[in-house]
């Protein structure tokens, strides 16, 4: 493992650690020098302990890590803008969307001090995310410290039968290392129950990549023969991770910390325990149907809904009971493209209308104060 646990000459002292681990995820994924798309060595040149002090958030450990590894940093970044993006996905549907606060560092907003399932997914996913960007970085030749992975070497089987390990494998380890590591230090530095869930989940997210590595392989021989097959594990797309990881949503198990904070247990009698790949969580979620400024809920006044669902995304149950607003828009999209010699593609402008619903706020007019 090529970082080491020893402190950097000048580190910063222990500084007051609280749960708000994502907002600095996504403060290196909008730091301009992180996102650049310029060689490793243009962050070296604006001054890495420049850069990394100016980042909200981070405890000393992540400190190091950042002024150490600039380039890799960069790649953590990457990954903060595909997780939230991918949880976004996921929830486009239900009332609590995925939401980020532009002017709130803590990315989510108060919704992430409750200690509830939407906390728990929104800590897997970004562990998930830095693990699959990290990853996806070092086997593709962007970063100088890893490369792709050095364990597949030799020959192997399946129940294919047997095969020899070339080409690059993804170097799922040195992303889940390096992952925990940065990830996980704030945690550390905390002996509540928060910080033990927050650590279970961030673990949750870290497996569900590896879960999803697959193996793809090249056939040699006679007219395409498989006699000899050479074969290398990939990542798959992130968002068999996002899938898996929403229905570890839906069955997130409610527990309580033991007497001694080392483990949990079921929050109430004859309810299943939690295993290692189980989402947790302490506290119910609000319902999110209004504008809640202390819980962190945006509410639903104004959403889009369909009329005709009966799911999370129909207007019955997204406006809460509340009603919709219908208004009648024309859409112009263009239609009937056809290919020109050459080389061009004409389109027509095809004009439709359709009714867009829309959730009524509350009667009270708390709704339209601004979180």
């Amino acid at each position: 493992m090529p970082f080491r646990k020893t402190p950097l000459r000048g580190a910063r002292p222990t500084e007051r650690v609280t749960h708000q681990r994502v907002g600095t995820l996504r403060h290196l994924g909008c730091c301009p020098a992180f996102s650049s798309a310029e060689e490793p060595g243009y962050i070296g040149a604006l001054g890495a302990r420049v850069i990394c002090d100016n980042i909200p958030g981070l405890v000393s450990r992540q400190r190091q890590l950042c002024q150490r590894y600039p380039d890799i940093m960069r790649s953590v970044g990457e990954g903060a803008r595909e997780w939230i993006r991918e949880c976004q996905h996921q929830f486009r549907h239900h009332r609590w969307n995925c939401t980020t606060l532009d002017r709130d560092h803590t990315v989510f907003g108060r919704v992430m001090l409750r200690s509830s399932r939407e906390a728990a997914f929104v800590y897997a996913i970004s562990s998930a995310g830095v693990v699959h960007a990290i990853t996806r970085a070092c086997s593709q030749g962007e970063l100088s410290v890893c490369s792709c992975d050095p364990y597949t070497r030799g020959r192997h089987h399946d129940q294919r039968g047997d095969f020899d390990w070339g080409g690059c494998s993804d170097n799922i380890h040195y992303g889940v290392r390096f992952a925990k590591a940065f990830v996980d230090a704030k945690e550390k530095r905390l002996k509540d129950a928060r910080a033990l869930m927050n650590l279970h989940n961030n673990r949750c997210g870290r497996t569900a990549v590896r879960r999803f590595l697959k193996l793809e392989c090249k056939c040699h021989g006679v007219s395409g023969s498989c006699t000899l097959r050479t074969c290398w594990r990939a990542l798959s797309d992130f968002r068999r991770t996002g899938d898996y990881l929403r229905r570890r949503y839906d069955g997130a198990v409610q527990v309580t910390a033991t007497q001694d904070g080392a483990n949990f247990t079921a929050a109430r009698q004859g309810y299943r325990r939690a295993t290692r790949t189980d989402l947790v969580y302490f506290d119910n979620s609000p319902d999110y149907c209004v504008l809640d400024k202390a819980a962190g809920s945006l509410g639903t006044a104004g959403r889009v809904c369909s009329k005709t669902s009966k799911g999370t995304d129909g207007c019955e149950i997204m406006c809460c009971g509340r009603g919709y607003d219908t208004t009648r828009v024309t859409r112009v999209t263009q239609c009937e493209c056809k290919f020109h010699w050459c080389c061009a593609v004409r389109c027509k402008e095809c004009r439709n209308t359709v009714d867009v619903h829309t959730c009524k706020a509350p009667k009270k007019a708390e709704w339209l104060d601004q979180t």
